[in-house]
């Protein structure tokens, strides 16, 4: 042994000392932070509701109105039929009072102007008042049902008397058959507004909350 550690000496070689390797460390773990905060994520959900809301009010506006449009139009077309039938006299045969129809037809007439002039007074005092003169939770059954039934009755009263006014222009036409079909063309137009109010209300019954 003394032998060859001389002969390490003599060959200049430097003794090498053992230093132990320590494995390197591993970095603490990092937590994957959110790429939104909290308070983002729940400001997004919050503008999410409003925009829902908003959304939900400006359609809930728009039936409103065209509800109002339809039963202003209603209107107008009801008097015009009320004011043309009524006034519609020319003496002996040519008077709407001697034939059925055309008193059913003014009959219904008058009250689809009666049912719209409500309608109307009701539909302004909420829009100025924001308050509903009926029951909140049963407006909408209500205008479906009643827009339903006087759209039957102008439908009804239109077809009634269609077919006399349709006989008496092949054999004459003068102011009292003209005077016959206007009403009826009012009457008729009368029928497709409230048709289509109907449709709005049924929209807005379907979509209401009742339980």
């Amino acid at each position: 042994m003394a032998s060859a550690a001389a002969v390490a000496v003599e060959e200049g070689d430097e003794p090498r000392s053992i230093v132990p390797v320590v494995a390197p460390a591993l970095p603490p773990p990092v937590e994957k932070a959110s790429p939104f905060p909290p308070s983002a994520v729940a400001a997004d959900e919050g503008s999410t509701v409003v925009r829902s809301v908003v959304r939900r009010w400006r359609r809930e506006d728009l039936l409103e109105k065209g509800g109002l449009l339809l039963r202003a139009l209603a209107w107008v077309f009801s008097l015009i039929a009320v004011a043309v039938l009524a006034s519609n006299k020319h003496g002996g045969w040519m008077n709407f009072d001697h034939y059925q129809e055309y008193r059913y037809l003014l009959s219904v007439a008058v009250i689809a102007l009666v049912y719209s002039s409500a309608q109307l007074f009701r539909q302004a005092q909420r829009f100025s008042t924001g308050k509903d003169l009926a029951p909140r939770w049963n407006t909408g059954i209500m205008d479906f049902a009643g827009d339903q039934v006087i759209a039957y009755l102008l439908l009804s009263a239109s077809s009634a008397a269609i077919p006399i006014t349709d006989r008496m222009r092949r054999e004459l036409v003068n102011n009292f058959t003209d005077a016959s079909v206007a009403a009826i063309s009012m009457t008729l137009l009368a029928f497709v507004a409230f048709g289509i109010s109907s449709l709005f209300t049924g929209f807005k019954v379907s979509k209401r909350s009742y339980f």
